[in-house]
């Protein structure tokens, strides 16, 4: 297996904490503000799915545009302030466990194998889904089930904001309701930043190699690139 300096390019120091927290949180806010409105719908197929066995089941573009018609657009972004109120601080313990995970699994000498990388990213998974992700998750697809319409301010829906939902699933349920799940958002977060991570940095190693400095940043564009790859 292929192993790396713990030095990033140029012999500079890992991000620090503060910096991980700010670029991990603005990209995962860019991030929910994109695929929301594509996560209610699939929310809805889902529950829809459900409640309506044997019946007929609406397709995703049916769903988005039923969603719109009864409930106005702006419902496609129902649970948004729960994915926000979570994803800084998600996005800031995925890379800050995953630095601080890295380093512990480092040889003496500072090399990280790929063997250390992929272990650094599931430990950084199961990190993130218990301190934040499966709270947010539950919180955010509570509200997103409500089918009252924004428009009307008569229609009063159980949880009125994400502060709400969680103050009424713990009043009504307990703190235990919080973490339904969570040992299968561990599993898939943690697989998921496994194989993030690794497949990142081998392809960043791959392309520094290959462009014949091996210790040389990498262009913004093959960034994004090995980013997207990789996610």
């Amino acid at each position: 297996m292929s192993a790396k300096s713990t030095k990033g390019p140029g012999g500079k120091k890992p991000a620090s904490a503060a910096t991980n927290l700010v670029a991990g949180g603005g990209a995962g806010m860019m991030e929910a503000l994109a695929c929301h409105p594509l996560d209610t719908i699939k929310v809805r197929m889902q529950l829809s799915k459900r409640s309506q066995r044997g019946g007929s089941r609406r397709g995703f573009i049916q769903t988005g545009v039923q969603i719109v018609k009864r409930e106005t657009p702006l419902a496609l972004y129902k649970g948004l302030g729960a994915v926000l109120t979570g994803i800084v601080p998600k996005m800031a313990i995925r890379f800050t466990s995953y630095e601080w995970y890295k380093q512990a699994l480092a040889s003496k000498s500072g090399e990280i194998t790929s063997k250390a990388t992929f272990l650094a990213g599931l430990a950084a998974g199961v990190t993130e889904a218990v301190c934040v992700v499966t709270p947010m998750e539950v919180v955010k697809i509570r509200l997103q089930a409500q089918h009252h319409s924004m428009a009307d301010p008569l229609d009063i829906p159980k949880y009125r904001n994400a502060a709400h939902a969680l103050y009424t699933v713990v009043k009504e349920e307990g703190v235990g309701a919080l973490y339904r799940g969570v040992s299968l958002t561990a599993l898939r977060q943690g697989t998921n930043q496994a194989a993030n991570f690794t497949a990142y940095t081998e392809l960043k190693a791959w392309l520094q190699e290959r462009s014949g400095h091996p210790e040389a940043g990498l262009p913004g564009w093959q960034t994004a690139f090995i980013g997207l790859i990789s996610g």
